[in-house]
């Protein structure tokens, strides 16, 4: 099955790196994604080495979809790779084992019980927590089947948007000298993001995120960041954001541009419409612009040391 034909390769003259993403058409699929990702998420939680601030629980944007990378177990590796061009979820050990199925509609229990059945014929056994995280409401895994979408295509734009996003955050993180994260897909609240520190301890992060104990938000937090990513939520088309943590004095009311970027109060961050972006002329350079500023708000409002440019 590993050698099945894959989908002809798009023509890169017609191909669109910023599709349209209207929430009201792909928001059943995207919840339902939502639920997946974080069932094979925990799986990486479980096996992954421990990285300070959660850095070994994401997955990460690759050429056909999201991927754990590689895991350890007993002595081999496993990767799990949501293929949103194929859409398949592959199940691959470094002693050759393989499995694959497919991705539809079908229930996250439906989901979950045959992921799990097939890691157990490739030897893998991973206890995980059954609930999700992150979310108001919550169903166990092996209980959800009210969550069943899948729209092919609606996931592959989303991967295309994420791909695009990643492109852009991955310049603008290089762009800094000092600690930052790698640009990764959480999967507790379904975003790509990065986040870059000032080297100086925060104050304890007060928690209260629905499903997640608040030690976790404490080690994400322990450190003053300025943080940005992509979201698809928060706007008909979902949105980019940046914040600080702590948000500093007047940090909220700096010029962050371009327009329409503004700083929504009740996330706490400042946003820019995904759909604003796509339809800039350059559409890199316009997210470009939004998240140096959106940085530059945190460095004067915070007093962080200057750690940006490259080598000559």
């Amino acid at each position: 099955m590993d050698d099945a034909a894959s989908p002809s390769p798009a023509d890169p003259s017609t191909h669109d790196p910023w599709p349209a993403l209207p929430l009201e058409q792909w928001q059943d699929t995207r919840d339902t994604l939502h639920l997946w990702t974080q069932v094979v998420g925990k799986v990486r939680l479980a096996l992954a080495p421990w990285v300070n601030h959660w850095w070994h629980v994401p997955l990460y944007v690759d050429s056909v979809g999201l991927t754990t990378s590689l895991m350890p177990y007993r002595g081999l590796g496993v990767e799990v790779v949501f293929d949103l061009t194929s859409h398949q979820l592959v199940v691959r050990t470094t002693t050759g084992g393989r499995r694959r199925m497919a991705l539809e509609p079908r229930s996250v229990a439906d989901f979950t019980g045959e992921f799990r059945s097939h890691l157990t014929e490739l030897g893998v056994d991973v206890p995980i927590t059954g609930t999700p995280v992150e979310l108001a409401e919550v169903i166990p895994f092996d209980e959800d089947h009210e969550h069943a979408s899948y729209d092919p295509d609606a996931a592959h734009r989303f991967w295309t948007s994420l791909v695009s996003a990643h492109r852009v955050l991955s310049r603008f993180r290089g762009e800094f000298r000092g600690k930052a994260s790698p640009v990764h897909f959480f999967w507790g609240a379904f975003d790509l993001a990065t986040t870059r520190f000032s080297g100086r301890p925060a104050p304890p992060h007060p928690g209260g995120v629905p499903h997640c104990p608040d030690w976790v938000m404490t080690e994400a937090y322990s450190e003053e960041v300025s943080s940005c990513g992509y979201w698809p939520g928060g706007a008909a088309e979902g949105v980019f954001y940046a914040y600080a943590y702590p948000e500093p004095s007047a940090y909220r009311h700096q010029p962050v541009e371009p327009a329409p970027a503004a700083f929504d109060v009740g996330l706490g961050e400042f946003l820019l419409p995904y759909a604003d972006v796509r339809a800039a002329e350059d559409p890199d350079a316009h997210l470009l612009r939004f998240l140096t500023t959106a940085h530059a708000a945190a460095v004067a409002t915070a007093g962080w040391p200057d750690r940006l440019g490259v080598p000559a």
